[in-house]
């Protein structure tokens, strides 16, 4: 660990843990009890229609729930600084903890994939900061990050 995020661990303690460890694990969530805070702190991407208001709105996905749950935990997966935190495959729901590059803080994304049809799916990320009133867009620029590196990896006979 580098000095300066030992020494915000002294007071933000999760800043003193590699990886995801120092949180406790995420247990499943609920997608349609979620509560943003007033602070700009979070950022949410879900289908049009959605509430809370989504940040980003996600297309709709010509592919098997549990197919576009695999290509999104690729996606997380070859995030820097980005490990898993909990997953309950059954539910189509995963949980990362990403780190900032020199405090080491913490922010918690929730992946949750939709049957919506036959061969269709939807997609829920909501990523959101464990320290801070702002996040000065991190969490947005996550999001655009990883739905754009999702887009380079549905199959392109997916109609969208």
């Amino acid at each position: 660990m580098n000095p300066i995020a030992w020494l915000v661990s002294l007071v933000l303690p999760a800043c003193g843990f590699p990886a995801a460890e120092g949180l406790p694990t995420p247990p499943l969530m609920d997608v349609t009890q979620i509560v943003r805070p007033a602070s700009p702190n979070t950022a949410l991407a879900a289908p049009a229609g959605f509430n809370p208001s989504p940040d980003l709105v996600t297309p709709p996905y010509a592919l098997q729930a549990d197919r576009l749950f695999a290509l999104v935990l690729d996606v997380a997966t070859n995030q820097p600084r980005t490990y898993p935190a909990a997953r309950y495959p059954d539910q189509l729901q995963a949980h990362y903890v990403a780190r900032s590059a020199v405090f080491n803080f913490p922010d918690l994304i929730m992946i949750q994939v939709v049957p919506t049809g036959p061969g269709s799916s939807s997609l829920i990320v909501y990523s959101r900061s464990v320290y801070g009133q702002s996040d000065l867009g991190v969490n947005r620029k996550r999001l655009d990050t990883w739905l754009a590196a999702l887009n380079t990896k549905v199959p392109p006979s997916s109609e969208r």
